[in-house]
């Protein structure tokens, strides 16, 4: 059986906070594709439109693409819901959006930047949390994307209502049928390692026949932390197997979130490096 090819990014950000170092990163290492988060510690969000417009300019000079705004879209409270977690990595003030509407900014900042995928959380984790609090706004952001052409994809996040790959995938399971064609789900492996969850067979088939994007990262399990990929537990090529396995599209956009902060350039390398070992071992091509 011939396994999906892997179209290998960087999140801009895991290596430096200038779009100088992001784009040296690439050229160095090979890299044609770059999500896009923050930059100089700014959410994208957070940015104009005609801010984005003059870091897209950039990017496509130095012939890169940007596969998918990795925005923090619903990575707040959800309205009337107290959430039960204390600092957040990477959380957004809907407050702070220049636009009128943050779910429509989000949108025209992907268009901007010419990404055809745009990530999404699933709100802050509450007590009481059902899958079905989500709907509405999902069919509201299922409209946007399909008006925009871009592809939503949900990504389990620890702090948010669906953390693990189990809760990703009882969000599929749950939506009202049919599950509109532009939500994926953007499994997020190591993100299931990190909560002691480990995605299970039953977890990863149901998701696969929707998967076109993952994030990749590892963990030291003993140390409680973020590792570059293939330093630590995770057993990366029997996961990736695995997953590939049921994916039905021939390409699947295999993003690096190193979250090696104290050695974010090197760990990213490193990163890069060991996903393009671990694809030969299972004999899956890197693009």
């Amino acid at each position: 059986m011939t396994l999906p090819r892997l179209a290998l990014a960087v999140i801009g950000d895991e290596i430096g906070p200038t779009l100088d170092e992001m784009l040296s990163f690439c050229a160095e290492n090979d890299v044609r594709r770059l999500d896009m988060r923050t930059l100089g510690g700014r959410s994208l969000m957070g940015m104009t439109l005609a801010e984005v417009a003059a870091v897209a300019r950039t990017i496509e000079q130095a012939g890169l693409s940007v596969p998918t705004f990795v925005s923090p879209l619903l990575k707040w409270p959800m309205p009337g819901k107290e959430a039960a977690n204390g600092k957040v990595d990477f959380a957004f003030d809907p407050a702070t959006c220049p636009g009128d509407d943050p779910l429509v900014h989000a949108f025209d900042v992907a268009i901007v930047l010419k990404a055809r995928k745009l990530r999404v959380f699933t709100h802050l984790r509450y007590p009481g949390y059902r899958p079905s609090d989500l709907v509405a706004r999902f069919e509201r952001l299922a409209d946007l994307a399909g008006n925009y052409s871009v592809d939503l994809e949900i990504e389990n996040e620890p702090v948010c209502n669906v953390g693990s790959v189990a809760e990703l995938a009882t969000f599929f399971s749950d939506f009202p049928a049919p599950m509109p064609r532009v939500i994926k789900p953007l499994v997020d492996i190591a993100n299931g390692w990190s909560m002691g969850l480990p995605p299970s067979d039953a977890d990863i088939a149901p998701l696969a026949v929707h998967v076109d994007a993952i994030h990749l990262k590892d963990r030291d399990m003993t140390a409680k932390r973020t590792v570059p990929l293939g330093d630590g537990d995770i057993p990366w090529a029997d996961e990736l197997r695995r997953l590939l396995r049921g994916v039905e599209v021939p390409e699947v956009l295999a993003s690096i979130e190193t979250h090696c902060p104290d050695d974010g350039r090197n760990a990213t390398a490193r990163s890069v490096a060991a996903l393009r070992r671990i694809a030969g071992e299972i004999g899956v091509e890197v693009v």
